[in-house]
């Protein structure tokens, strides 16, 4: 495993992380403790010590079997958790954002990951005009000095979303989370040049593209019910996945996993700090690590 500063955090991070989207059951997937304590088990061994979650992936679910898995070695992860929404049922949520609110998510995400501080806490998809009130930036800022968070950052729901990424200094965020990918290289332009000036980290999420660069998928699929693609227009699904064909034939090196390529093709960009797949098995904790091999075999050139 390699390891990257997150921005002025100092923090050390895997440059391969856990994503735990899928643990709140909108992935087509219902998930036993057990098998989430084996995935983290296999990533620690792997070297991986970060996770993203938030209390949204479920009603606190996600965060819920983190907290067990990592019970007795939480001083060996580095925990990443949002606040700013409120799961109701699979693809419903409402958005509790006062500041009584956010202190509220805050003592119940501390609880439901059995831990006395978060190290990384982020605003969650926010709106301008909320992503803006100062009341509430008061109190994350005195939850921080009281150490119930370590570091503030911002999930950035769109990435063309320039005026949050560039407040982040004066609000004291240290690092945004931003969707990037191969399919959608968008940040290059808008945010990275930002993070950059202002010495943010960047943990890229969605980065094999909910799974389409993963390689599995061909034109003409379709996802099930229960799954949080399957309300994506056929157009677009099958326009995306002829892109991905033409990536795997032209940019994928012969015999290399194309789901390891698009971890490590994110790695490529130095502004990037850690990437934070989904995965759904013991078998993804360790593809996904092992796209670091490809930067250290030079397939991919950082």
């Amino acid at each position: 495993m390699k390891y990257r500063t997150l921005g002025s955090t100092g923090l050390k991070v895997s440059v391969i992380g856990i994503g735990t989207w899928q643990f709140g059951g909108e992935w087509n997937k219902t998930f036993e403790q057990q098998e989430v304590n084996e995935m983290f088990a296999r990533g620690q061994e792997l070297g991986i010590n970060l996770v993203d979650t938030a209390e949204c992936y479920g009603d606190h679910l996600s965060e819920c079997l983190i907290g067990k898995a990592l019970e007795g070695q939480r001083d060996q992860w580095i925990i990443a958790t949002k606040f700013g929404h409120q799961f109701h049922e699979c693809f419903h949520r409402s958005e509790p954002r006062t500041p009584k609110d956010c202190l509220q998510q805050l003592e119940d995400s501390l609880k439901a990951l059995r831990t006395d501080h978060i190290d990384l806490y982020q605003y969650h998809s926010w709106a301008d005009q909320q992503f803006f009130d100062d009341d509430v930036l008061a109190v994350l800022h005195q939850a921080k000095a009281q150490g119930k968070i370590r570091h503030l950052g911002n999930s950035v729901g769109n990435n063309q979303n320039v005026k949050q990424v560039q407040a982040s200094r004066e609000r004291g965020i240290e690092f945004i989370q931003i969707v990037y990918n191969r399919l959608d290289r968008a940040p290059e332009n808008t945010c990275f040049p930002i993070c950059e000036e202002q010495q943010l980290g960047v943990l890229a999420r969605v980065p094999l593209a909910s799974g389409y660069l993963s390689g599995k998928y061909k034109p003409g699929v379709r996802f099930p019910e229960g799954d949080v693609r399957a309300k994506w227009k056929a157009p677009d699904l099958d326009k995306k996945l002829l892109e991905v064909e033409r990536i795997q034939r032209e940019e994928v090196p012969a015999g290399v996993s194309m789901a390891e390529w698009a971890l490590a093709w994110c790695l490529k960009n130095p502004v990037v700090t850690s990437v934070i797949p989904g995965c759904k098995s013991v078998e993804q904790v360790q593809s996904n690590a092992r796209a670091v091999s490809l930067i250290e075999n030079g397939l991919v050139s950082i």
